[in-house]
């Protein structure tokens, strides 16, 4: 019998994308608001020779979410049955993508054509959810830059996303190791706190021999620590093989209050796991965020502080 680690190496890559392929634009969370990023954004997709379809109701508002939760699982079902369609590309996080997962099921074939409809989903932050949710069909996607957030990010950082999308090797991320030794496991990277509301419902994937990437932005050392609790309690982490941190970014404590920092948190709730974990990686809510592929095999060794990457084979 195969190990859990060995089935879970079989999941689905998406094809390649390549320029001229026609991607659809959607917004599952926050409502837009940073409308000169998510333009340049755009832009840098369509200077690769994409075509980016771009709904009118893209800026539709309803409180803090783009649109209501009937609106926004439209326009990701919409994309994501669309046989033309080669990919789906977020325009930001916020909050709001768990709310369209309730009685969401991702279906995989066109009834009509019989032709298998994965395609690759670009996210991260709140976009967590869709992918983790999306990889518990054995989907891969990319955890890496939305529309808002692509044209801050360095130029390497840009052509790694498009590395990761159009079947390039990716270089191996460096940070810094923690001791613990070296661990090979499926990559599952996302946001801490996106994550952690995942916990106890269908929409989490299996941790079973997951290398655990994490990464969370304003967030109080006392939230941080609360959440890891959470993880440890529910026993998720006891079948992680490995963790790697991204950035932690503006998670300081408020002022005059007495606090541990997110780095102590960290070192605390994760440091006596006994597993390797490697921390400093660059990726997460501040540039540099390097593109990370969901569901690939990946190797974290915690004595060089090294996050390498399989091959995203179809």
């Amino acid at each position: 019998m195969q190990s859990k680690t060995q089935n879970l190496i079989s999941k689905i890559v998406p094809p390649p994308l390549k320029p001229g392929d026609l991607l659809q634009v959607i917004a599952p969370s926050g409502a837009l608001r940073e409308f000169e990023a998510f333009q340049k954004g755009v832009e840098i997709w369509r200077s690769r020779g994409y075509q980016l379809e771009i709904l009118p109701e893209i800026d539709d508002k309803w409180g803090y979410l783009a649109g209501k939760d009937e609106h926004r699982r439209e326009q990701l079902a919409t994309a994501w049955k669309k046989p033309e369609c080669r990919g789906i590309v977020c325009t930001r996080g916020g909050f709001g993508s768990t709310r369209i997962l309730e009685n969401w099921t991702w279906d995989c074939r066109d009834i009509v054509s019989n032709v298998s409809t994965e395609k690759w989903l670009v996210g991260f932050s709140d976009i967590t959810a869709l992918l983790w949710s999306l990889y518990t069909t054995g989907i891969c996607s990319v955890h890496g830059p939305v529309l808002t957030t692509l044209a801050s990010e360095p130029d390497w950082s840009i052509q790694r996303l498009f590395d990761a999308v159009e079947g390039r090797s990716l270089a191996p991320l460096k940070g810094c190791g923690w001791g613990g030794g070296v661990a090979t496991g499926i990559l599952l990277p996302g946001n801490l706190t996106v994550a952690t509301h995942l916990l106890g419902t269908p929409m989490l994937p299996d941790m079973d021999g997951v290398i655990l990437a994490l990464e969370d932005v304003t967030e109080a050392p006392y939230r941080i620590d609360r959440m890891l609790t959470q993880w440890r309690m529910s026993g998720a982490l006891a079948k992680v093989h490995g963790i790697a941190l991204g950035s932690f970014s503006r998670c300081e404590p408020p002022p005059n209050v007495p606090s541990f920092s997110v780095e102590e948190v960290l070192r605390d709730r994760l440091g006596d796991l006994g597993i390797p974990i490697v921390s400093n990686l660059p990726f997460g809510h501040e540039a540099p965020n390097a593109a990370l592929p969901v569901g690939v095999l990946a190797t974290l060794d915690a004595e060089q502080g090294i996050l390498s990457l399989g091959e995203m084979e179809c």
